[in-house]
């Protein structure tokens, strides 16, 4: 058997000292692990901001606007889930606006004057969400919607969940 000391399996903690020169200081920079947080459209879904609307409680505001743009791309992936040519979907669905931007047609409504020809008025919702167009995505461009946040409001005020002002 042997009789030297065995060494104890300890935890050093590292010691920390300034660094001599500009290089070494950044050398131990470089040695700190950095978590990469990720922005955009490939963004963690955990890090993105919690919206502040519902729209499935909304009338259907943003579909009575009246030039909601349909580009090139919009029209082929509209088509694409209509499972028709982007021709037919154009000439049925599509106009131009006085500046020549294509824009979708609407149709009369008992809420606002008019909506986008695709906007199903009894279940007020989208009919073609999955193929909606870029400009439908993106809005209302932030984390929250101020008519939604106007109609709560109205709603919470007057004790009518249904009320459209």
């Amino acid at each position: 058997m042997s009789t030297a000391p065995k060494k104890a399996a300890k935890k050093t903690a590292t010691k920390i000292t300034k660094p001599a020169t500009t290089k070494d200081a950044t050398k131990a920079l470089k040695s700190i692990p950095i978590k990469v947080v990720k922005s955009g459209a490939k963004a963690d879904k955990k890090a993105a901001p919690k919206k502040r609307y519902d729209c499935s409680k909304c009338p259907g505001y943003c579909c009575s606007y009246s030039e909601i743009e349909v580009t090139d791309h919009d029209l082929k992936r509209l088509a694409k889930h209509l499972g028709l040519p982007p021709k037919t979907v154009e000439k049925q669905s599509t106009k131009r606006a006085p500046d020549g931007t294509r824009i979708f047609r609407h149709r009369k409504d008992h809420i606002y004057p008019s909506l986008c020809t695709f906007f199903d008025q009894d279940e007020r919702r989208c009919t073609v969400y999955a193929g909606r167009p870029h400009v439908c995505r993106a809005y209302p461009n932030g984390n929250s919607c101020g008519y939604y946040g106007f109609l709560r409001f109205e709603r919470y005020h007057s004790g009518d969940e249904e009320i459209v002002p």
